[in-house]
C-alpha cells in the first residue's frame, strides 16, 4: 500500500516535472524573441532546435531530481525547502544540458533564452508540485478513497506505527483500532485509538470495520503470534504489512518500505515494481517490435513451409496463464499435426513424439516456433524474459503439488527465463523450474535479463529438451 502510493507519487511529480520544463522553455524563447523583453539583434530563430531538447531533457531532468532526492513519493517539509531542492536539482541540470550543447556546432542557443528557462523551470516545478501535493491531500481527504487499516499489538511498536499512518494521511489509509494478546486493553483508548479485540477476533473486527489492511506490530518475542496471526489474515484477503522491531529488520531480507523513518517489511514486493517494470515493458515493446520487423522475411519463410507440409494453419493458439494468473493465447507455428490432442488430450510433448510434423521437428529444434510470441510480447500479454506459461490444466496440477507454484504469475511471463538458458524445459523437474523461476523474480535486474538473453542466443544451438 505505502510501496504503491509512493510509486503513484513518484510517476506523478515526473509527469508534473516534465510538462512544467517543456512549458518553461517554450515560455523563455516566447519571452526572449517574441514579447522581446530584452532587444533581439541577431533575428528570430526556429523553434524547433529548442523543440529538439525536449528528448534530451526527458532524459536529463529526472536524473537530477532523484539524485537530489526529490522523486521520494513525499511532500518536503516546506515549500521552501522543496523550491531550494528544485533551484540545486534544476541549476545541476542546466549544468549538464549547457555543458553538452557546447559541442553542438550546427546551431548556437541564446544563453539568454537558456537562462530565462532555467529561472522559469524553478517557478514553474516549483508551483505544480505545490499543485500536486495540495490535489492529493483533496483526494486522501475524501472517504471514498480511503482505506481501513488495523494494527496488530497495542505495545511501543504498534503505538509507534499507529502514530505515523495518522500523521501521513496522504497515504490514504485510517487507522480504525488495535488488537491485542491482552485481554485488559480491550475497550481501552491508546492515543486516541480504541483496541477493539484480542489477536483471536481479527476477522470478527476485520468484518465489523471493513478492513483492508493489517499492520503487524508485535515485540520480537512473539513470532508465533505473529505467525498464527498471519495464517489468519491470509483467507480474508488483506493486504498485510510488519512493522519489524530493529533487529528482526536487520535479519529479513524482505522488502521494506520507509514510514518516514519507521521500517515496514512488505511481505509480496518484488524487484519488479514501479520504475523497473516500465523500464522492461518499454524495452520489450521497442526490442519486440524491431525483432517482428527484422525477422518478417524469416517469418514468411517458415510460414509458407508450414502450410506447403500438410496445409493445415500455420499458427496454433493456445491457452496459457500470465501474469496474476490470467490466462491469454499463446502463439506459436504449428509444429504438430492438427488436432494433435484429440485423442489423448492435454500432454506434453516428448522425444520422438509422433504427432510431430518433419517442419515441427526442426522448428522445435531451434525454438524457432516461439518467434511469433514477439506478438504476445508487443500485446503485453507476455515478456521477452519470464518464467514460461504453462497451461491451466498443468497449472491446477503443479499448484496442489507445489503451492509455491503460483509465485511464478507475479511477473509477465516470457519468451526465455532463466529455467530455460539452465537446460530446464519440457519434461525436466518441476521443482527445479520453479526454484529457477523464483530466483529469477527475487533478484530481477535489466542485467539479468540480458545476461538470459544473451545465454538463450549462445544455446541456440543446442537445446537439449526441444522436442
Amino acid at each position: 500500500m505505502i510501496g504503491e502510493k509512493l510509486r503513484f507519487n513518484r510517476t506523478g511529480l515526473v509527469v508534473i516535472d516534465l510538462c512544467a520544463t517543456y512549458l518553461a522553455l517554450s515560455l523563455a524563447f516566447h519571452l526572449r524573441f517574441e514579447v522581446e523583453v530584452f532587444p533581439v539583434t541577431k533575428g528570430i530563430p526556429p523553434f524547433t532546435p529548442y523543440l529538439a531538447l525536449f528528448p534530451i531533457i526527458t532524459l536529463i531532468w529526472p536524473v537530477m531530481f532523484y539524485f537530489r532526492g526529490l522523486l521520494e513519493g513525499r511532500p518536503q517539509r516546506s515549500l521552501v525547502e522543496e523550491a531550494f531542492a528544485v533551484t540545486v536539482a534544476v541549476g545541476l541540470a542546466s549544468i549538464v544540458l549547457y555543458a553538452g550543447l557546447g559541442f553542438y556546432r550546427d546551431f548556437t542557443y541564446s544563453r539568454l533564452t537558456l537562462g530565462l528557462f532555467a529561472v522559469l523551470d524553478v517557478a514553474l516545478v516549483t508551483l505544480g508540485r505545490a499543485g500536486f501535493w495540495k490535489a492529493q491531500a483533496r483526494l486522501w481527504a475524501s472517504s471514498r478513497h480511503r482505506k481501513h487499516a488495523l494494527v496488530a499489538g497495542a505495545g511501543e511498536l504498534g503505538r509507534m506505527a499507529a502514530a505515523k499512518l495518522v500523521e501521513h494521511r496522504e497515504l490514504g489509509l485510517d487507522v480504525v483500532g488495535f488488537l491485542d494478546d491482552n485481554p485488559g486493553k480491550v475497550g481501552m483508548h491508546l492515543d486516541g485509538i480504541p483496541v477493539l479485540g484480542t489477536l483471536d477476533e481479527l476477522d470478527a473486527v476485520t468484518h465489523a470495520h471493513h478492513v483492508k489492511m493489517l499492520y503487524v506490530a508485535l515485540p520480537l518475542g512473539a513470532q508465533r503470534r505473529a505467525v498464527k496471526l498471519l495464517k489468519a489474515a491470509e483467507p480474508l484477503l488483506l493486504d498485510v504489512r510488519v512493522v519489524p522491531d530493529l533487529l528482526q529488520y536487520y535479519a529479513l531480507r524482505a522488502g521494506v518500505e520507509d514510514l518516514d523513518g519507521l521500517p515496514v517489511i512488505n511481505l509480496t514486493q518484488i524487484p519488479l515494481a514501479g520504475w523497473n517494470r516500465l523500464v522492461k515493458r518499454t524495452a520489450d515493446v521497442v526490442v519486440a517490435s524491431f525483432g517482428l520487423l527484422a525477422l518478417s522475411p524469416l517469418l514468411a519463410i517458415i510460414a509458407a513451409f508450414v502450410k506447403r507440409h500438410d496445409g493445415g494453419p500455420v499458427f496454433y493458439r493456445q491457452l496459457r496463464m500470465g501474469l496474476d494468473g490470467k490466462s491469454f493465447e499463446i502463439i506459436k507455428f504449428r509444429t504438430m499435426i492438427p488436432d494433435a490432442e484429440r485423442a489423448t488430450g492435454a500432454r506434453f510433448a516428448h522425444a520422438n513424439d509422433p504427432r510431430t510434423t518433419p517442419v515441427g521437428v526442426v522448428l522445435r529444434r531451434y525454438s524457432l516456433d516461439e518467434l511469433p510470441q514477439l506478438w504476445n510480447v508487443l500485446k503485453g500479454e507476455m515478456s521477452l524474459v519470464g518464467p514460461r506459461p504453462e497451461r491451466p490444466e498443468f497449472v491446477a496440477r503443479f499448484r496442489e503439488r507445489y503451492p509455491e507454484y503460483m509465485s511464478r504469475h507475479r511477473v509477465r511471463a516470457g519468451i526465455t527465463g532463466w529455467a530455460q538458458v539452465h537446460d530446464l524445459r519440457g519434461q525436466t523437474s518441476i521443482r527445479k523450474r520453479i526454484a529457477h523461476d523464483l530466483y529469477y523474480i527475487d533478484n530481477w535486474s535489466l542485467a539479468l535479463d540480458l545476461k538470459i538473453i544473451w545465454l538463450t542466443l549462445l544455446r541456440f544451438w543446442r537445446h537439449r529438451h526441444a522436442y
